[in-house]
């Protein structure tokens, strides 16, 4: 009122009802993605723009033996590749880093128990939505 004097309180909305099902929608598509990858029967890793693992699925952990917090954050070619291998498939990562895609590349994965797996890999880039590598 004229003397400063609080007599109630304005409110301003905005109805979100629409956004609000969209966000929830790409939750859910989300969340699909992430058991389709989890629980697909190939062997799915991933690292980040470090070389250290950033993505490990249960395929790859039954094949390897090593769970994913186990793998979590290590770095992949150091850790999991045969000594003989460790430079080529580094160059296939960065290169993958870099935007340059391989395809069908068989690399020697070390087990937690010393076993050698046999791979047939594709080095994907994967992208932010911002499209950064």
């Amino acid at each position: 009122d004229a003397s400063n004097k609080i007599v109630g309180v304005v409110g301003v909305a905005q109805d979100v009802t629409e956004a609000s099902k969209n966000e929830k929608g790409v939750a859910a598509i989300a969340n699909e993605l992430r058991q389709l990858v989890e629980t697909a029967n190939a062997p799915i890793f991933g690292i980040d723009v470090d070389g250290n693992v950033n993505e490990w699925n249960n395929k790859t952990a039954q094949i390897t033996g090593f769970t994913k917090d186990e793998a979590m954050s290590l770095p992949l070619v150091e850790t999991f590749i045969v000594p003989k291998l460790k430079i080529s498939v580094k160059e296939v990562m960065d290169n993958a880093l870099r935007g340059v895609e391989t395809s069908n590349y068989e690399l020697e994965f070390r087990t937690k128990s010393n076993e050698i797996r046999y791979l047939l890999v594709n080095a994907t880039t994967r992208r932010d939505p911002q499209n950064n590598v």
